[in-house]
């Protein structure tokens, strides 16, 4: 009997080889027309509050208010999974749709893709997570960041890789118009193991160990 086959990991990552001449302008431009979408994505990227006061004359009357930040869900969902061992839909899609979205930028910024990052659009990044539902393990998140620190340590090297394959691939779009076809894999690879490292340690979404591996 042939042993079965462990199922796929719970969390898909995927960019769309751009099979045709990429914009040599905006490739050569790119430090620069990326920009205003980061400026967007660290409006709702960056977590945290803050105070300030609303109305009143020379702070006679004020009332507090806070001005509240997006950012990865982080602390919210791992008291839930701790006490209620759940993990509310709505955190979940959200972190889900804040992950497309910095994948998307990041792609930009990496050559894979011309088009300008969309905030709600897939475009050619294809990101997903399987809902966990209650199956989660309710004490595996207060250490998950800690048992991914391996994975640290080796993408701290894949990415140092990956800025060398960027910065190659810049001449090349330059000269050819074409993203070399091993580069973007590599680069995809890297991605996608951030995403698998990610999900499990920050966005809490499983409880699988990620993967040490660049394919799919």
């Amino acid at each position: 009997m042939q042993p079965t086959a462990p199922p796929p990991y719970p969390v898909n990552f995927s960019v769309a080889y751009p099979d045709r001449p990429l914009n040599r302008l905006t490739s050569f431009f790119r430090l620069f027309t990326i920009i205003p979408i980061v400026i967007v994505l660290g409006t709702v990227y960056s977590g945290g509050a803050e105070w300030g006061q609303w109305g009143g004359d020379n702070g006679n009357h004020a009332q507090n208010v806070a001005y509240g930040f997006g950012g990865v869900l982080f602390f919210g969902p791992l008291l839930m999974i701790l006490f209620r061992k759940k993990y509310p839909r709505w955190w979940f899609d959200w972190n889900l749709e804040l992950q497309r979205f910095a994948n998307r930028v990041t792609v930009y910024f990496a050559l894979m893709d011309d088009r300008y990052p969309a905030t709600d659009d897939q475009q050619s990044v294809r990101l997903d997570y399987l809902y966990p539902g209650g199956t989660l393990n309710r004490f595996l998140p207060i250490v998950k960041w800690l048992l991914a620190v391996p994975h640290y340590v080796v993408l701290f090297f894949l990415h140092i890789g990956a800025v060398v394959a960027v910065v190659i691939t810049w001449f090349a779009i330059l000269f050819t118009g074409r993203y070399p076809r091993p580069l973007f894999d590599y680069v995809e690879g890297v991605l996608r193991w951030q995403n698998r490292v990610t999900a499990y340690a920050f966005t809490l979404v499983t409880d699988r160990y990620p993967p040490f591996r660049l394919a799919p």
